[in-house]
């Protein structure tokens, strides 16, 4: 019998609202330009004709609550406030109402991103992985179950630097439902429990730095909090 080289890394756990169990995270997909207001701030359009995906590895997921070392490789790191839809069920080639049967949970998230190392993807025509998939740059909340958070609505999305408000939107300014996303993306992956979809980020991201202490919410979920040191 074959034997590894090298321990096995254990996909990490996220916890769950008001439970000791926790949800395995195997994917993270991500959705570029849901929020019309932040394609336009971003000097770009949403696409009408589908919504379209970036990925993360498991391993950028960091904790709520934590302090990280501010990345290495920019001078441009980001916020963005999104919700994330972790899922209960397979989908595949699934119509929107398998879709939202899927569901198992929703969070806060954060995509953290190096925008000069994303602009240099999109300057070049290259791929966006040294601006997205980042270690620490899936900052995510503990979930909430579907069911607990009922129905997706009017529900106030926000990001705080230091105290002040820089992003504020609510989750119906979204371009693309969740179980629209779901029901695209399974056309494309046989999407299972332990993947996850970042559904978005509204207008306002920009810059921080070592120090900054960032915060948001949205209504109905548990907070998420990250806190920037200096490089390593």
């Amino acid at each position: 019998m074959s034997a590894s080289v090298f321990p096995a890394k254990s996909l990490p756990e996220l916890p769950i609202s008001g439970s000791t169990s926790t949800y395995q995270v195997a994917r993270i997909f991500c959705v570029g330009r849901n929020y019309v207001a932040h394609a336009k701030e971003m000097g770009g359009e949403v696409d009408r004709e589908a919504p379209w995906y970036f990925t993360k590895s498991a391993f950028a997921y960091c904790p709520s609550g934590s302090t990280v070392p501010y990345p290495p490789g920019t001078s441009n790191y980001h916020h963005e406030m999104e919700l994330a839809v972790a899922l209960g069920a397979p989908v595949f080639k699934g119509d929107e109402d398998d879709a939202k049967a899927a569901v198992f949970g929703y969070a806060c998230a954060l995509d953290m991103t190096r925008r000069d190392r994303q602009q240099d993807g999109k300057d070049h025509r290259r791929p966006w992985s040294l601006g997205k998939d980042v270690e620490n740059s899936a900052v995510l909340a503990p979930l909430t179950r579907a069911e607990d958070f009922g129905k997706i609505g009017d529900q106030r999305i926000h990001l705080q630097v230091n105290g002040e408000t820089r992003q504020e939107a609510t989750l119906a300014d979204m371009v693309w439902r969740v179980e629209e996303i779901i029901s695209h993306l399974s056309r494309y992956y046989h999407l299972s429990p332990g993947d996850v979809i970042l559904t978005g980020t509204p207008a306002g991201v920009g810059p921080v730095v070592a120090g900054d202490v960032i915060t948001g919410g949205i209504a109905g979920l548990d907070p998420i909090a990250l806190s920037l040191t200096d490089p390593e």
